[in-house]
């Protein structure tokens, strides 16, 4: 009788750790299936924007208010972006969400 019990505590706490394992990997899965959604959302959005024939992007700077064509980088920043600045930041913010203003 004492190995029947010992045997069912084994079988719970290895079903217990087994299920606690599941939760995690589901929590870590469903976050970087998340972060993908998200990451495919910002290309879509920078891919949309107006190029030139250099394949610039044809954005209106919003630190001096002018029309310009400029690479965007992996991190989806104008090639003019100058870190820190928070003209800058918008930008770079408003290409990631699809908003920035275009010619």
């Amino acid at each position: 009788m004492a190995d029947r019990r010992r045997l069912e505590r084994f079988l719970r706490s290895k079903l217990r750790e087994a299920g606690e394992e599941y939760e995690q990997l589901r929590e870590s899965t469903d976050g970087q299936l998340e972060e993908a959604r998200e990451a495919y959302r910002v290309a879509k959005n920078a891919r949309r924007l107006p190029t030139d024939d250099a394949g610039r992007a044809r954005i209106v700077c919003r630190r001096y208010a002018q029309q310009r064509a400029a690479m965007i980088d992996e991190r989806y920043r104008p090639a003019c972006y100058e870190a820190d600045h928070p003209d800058c930041e918008g930008c770079v913010e408003d290409v990631r969400e699809g908003r920035i203003e275009t010619w």
